[in-house]
């Protein structure tokens, strides 16, 4: 299920492929047309779980539901995993764990405790990689069966902008940050879970089996498909297509592409984010994933545009116009950067709540609202560029 997904969605999307797996891209649309009788499996990939409750509606949500509990499946990665919980579409009981015992920015690869099952066949060492969870706890003697857990760090996790291997003193670091940053109070915590609704399973995990480059996350893919009862897909004339880390800039840089290229560098030369393997790694109180994401997508569109055929798409999508929108959105936000980049060199702290000026507040709120999950002129540039891109990939 593509909606707000965007990301998550793509590094979904070029998992699947890559390990030659059979799927089919749909939206909420589709799920209210009741087009999951198609299918076996509903594949739901990470972003904001309260966001895909609202695209799906009432109507969406209870045809979920009826699919399931008719003996399909479900399965949900990070966000898609909060989907199916009892704040959201109810398939299993879980919820999330209160904000107090959390660890709420801890990313890279961990290690894990599996319990036996089919999904880990062919593994040796269950080390995997999550990205910013939610954790979750099933209710007490419930039918959930949890199949890993949080076991320990790795030299390559992260709590928020901390590598934990060269940090000490996180004791210390929390009284600063006023955050949990210990992934130590994580051991035990579940990261996938499985359980049934009606007649169907649900399965839930909190690790990013589709993490790029991850060989044993892309094992496990596949033992899922194999496990939920689907196939391969018929050729791979697809898989490996949109690679996320070969596509370079120049490739990309056409003219929507171009100006979020240049935001992407402007962060890297005034030192607010770096490269981190796939994905970048931001200073604390500053957007970085939210600028990464529209990277990411604006060089798919770039990617996908090309050739007469996506050309003439893109110019009765209006891709176009979309350039001038996206152009106006970074030259704001260099000037936010800026202002934040000037807070954390004068010593002046900033967070995700908290500015350090007025000016600063009010372009954080036109740019991206006052919402973790998006908002503001940033929402409105990723939902247009994200519908665009769902119909370039279906016209493919």
């Amino acid at each position: 299920m593509w909606d707000e997904s965007f990301l998550w969605g793509l590094v979904a999307l070029r998992a699947l492929r890559d390990a030659g797996l059979d799927f089919t891209l749909i939206n909420s649309a589709d799920v209210r047309q009741r087009a999951l009788k198609d299918y076996r499996l509903l594949y739901v990939p990470g972003g904001w779980a309260s966001n895909k409750l609202k695209a799906l509606g009432e109507e969406g949500a209870l045809e979920i539901r009826r699919f399931v509990e008719a003996g399909g499946s479900y399965a949900g990665v990070c966000g898609g995993a909060g989907l199916a919980t009892s704040e959201g579409l109810g398939l299993l009981d879980i919820r999330r764990r209160p904000l107090e015992r959390r660890v709420p920015s801890l990313s890279g690869r961990i290690r894990a405790a599996v319990s036996p099952h089919p999904i880990w066949r062919g593994i040796g060492m269950p080390e995997f990689h999550i990205w910013w969870p939610s954790q979750m706890e099933p209710a007490e003697d419930g039918p959930v069966k949890i199949l890993a857990s949080f076991e320990g760090a790795t030299s390559d996790t992260f709590s928020s902008d901390l590598n934990v291997a060269d940090t000490p003193d996180l004791d210390r670091m929390e009284q600063i940050y006023k955050l949990n940053l210990d992934p130590r109070r994580m051991r035990g915590s579940p990261l996938v879970m499985e359980g049934v609704f009606g007649a169907g399973r649900v399965f839930i995990t909190l690790i990013h089996f589709d993490t790029p480059g991850d060989l044993s996350g892309r094992r496990a893919l596949e033992n899922l498909w194999e496990y939920m009862g689907c196939g391969r897909a018929p050729n791979d004339e697809t898989a490996g297509q949109d690679k996320m880390a070969d596509q370079s800039a120049e490739r990309a840089a056409r003219e929507l592409a171009a100006p979020v290229e240049e935001l992407y560098r402007f962060g890297l030369r005034n030192f607010l984010w770096f490269q981190r393997g796939w994905v970048v790694q931001w200073r604390r109180g500053v957007r970085g994933l939210e600028y990464f994401t529209l990277r990411e997508m604006a060089r798919e569109l770039a990617f996908l545009s090309r050739g007469e055929k996506s050309r003439a798409l893109a110019d009765e999508t209006g891709l176009s116009a979309l350039a001038g929108e996206v152009r106006r959105f970074t030259e704001k936000a260099k000037k936010l950067l800026m202002l934040e980049r000037l807070a954390l060199q004068e010593g002046r702290p900033i967070t995700f709540s908290s500015a350090s000026s007025d000016e600063m507040a009010a372009l954080r709120t036109e740019l991206f609202s006052g919402s973790k999950s998006h908002g503001g002129a940033f929402k409105a540039v990723l939902d247009r560029m994200d519908a665009l891109l769902y119909r370039f990939l279906k016209a493919r």
